[in-house]
């Protein structure tokens, strides 16, 4: 099955040798739904929130340093991700791990998911929905936890792979998560295609595994 007779990105053909692709794997956030559009409505509610509670305010600080922090470490070597991430905003700010989880919890993985399916990209949504009908195999590979995500955009991949996996334990640029995501979909790297939104981390991380790999504006 040939990708260009399938979909066409922003107008512009694919530039890969889509006739090899025998599977896609995903990026999440910022290629399966508009970044910027839901942070606007999550801060929206984060500051009704605390205008309310502004005994509570020192959450906000801590929302931020762990989004800094995880940038920042993301390149570093650690023995446990899924923990460290926690724990590096934690020094930062001066709480607990267990508080920044707490914290985290909320406003990153839970208050977004009720924005999800009105900030989706329909064009991707619709080029993954084609890849099935096609018999091309899907996976998502996502630096944080994609499961209930997928579930409000309504999608189901054949393999959901997150970099805070136990079997992972790296953020990307890494592509150890990239690579398992393959080797579950059963699919050769360079007969994989990795579409994300961020050079830096999607393209470097596919460029390090030897896949190829499609950025979206």
């Amino acid at each position: 099955m040939n990708l260009l007779d399938i979909f066409v990105i922003q107008r512009e053909e694919i530039k890969i040798d889509s006739q090899k692709i025998k599977a896609v794997i995903f990026d999440v956030d910022g290629t399966l739904y508009h970044l910027k559009k839901i942070y606007n409505m999550v801060r929206l509610e984060i500051i009704n929130y605390y205008l309310r509670n502004p005994g509570k305010v020192g959450d906000i600080q801590i929302i931020t340093d762990f989004m800094r922090e995880r940038e920042k470490h993301a390149l570093d070597v650690v023995d446990d991700v899924e923990n460290a991430q926690y724990e590096w905003a934690a020094k930062k700010t001066h709480s607990s791990p267990e508080k920044v989880r707490q914290v985290v919890d909320k406003w990153i993985f839970q208050v977004p998911l009720k924005y999800m399916y009105h900030c989706r990209r329909t064009d991707v949504l619709e080029l993954f929905h084609k890849l099935i009908i096609n018999g091309i195999a899907t996976g998502v590979f996502s630096d944080y936890p994609a499961a209930a995500k997928l579930e409000k955009l309504g999608l189901f991949p054949q393999c959901i792979v997150s970099a805070t996996d136990k079997n992972v334990g790296k953020l990307k640029p890494d592509p150890k998560g990239l690579l398992i995501a393959a080797d579950i979909l059963g699919v050769a790297v360079e007969d994989c295609l990795l579409i994300g939104d961020r050079d830096d981390r999607d393209g470097e991380c596919a460029r390090q595994a030897g896949m190829p790999y499609l950025i979206l504006d």
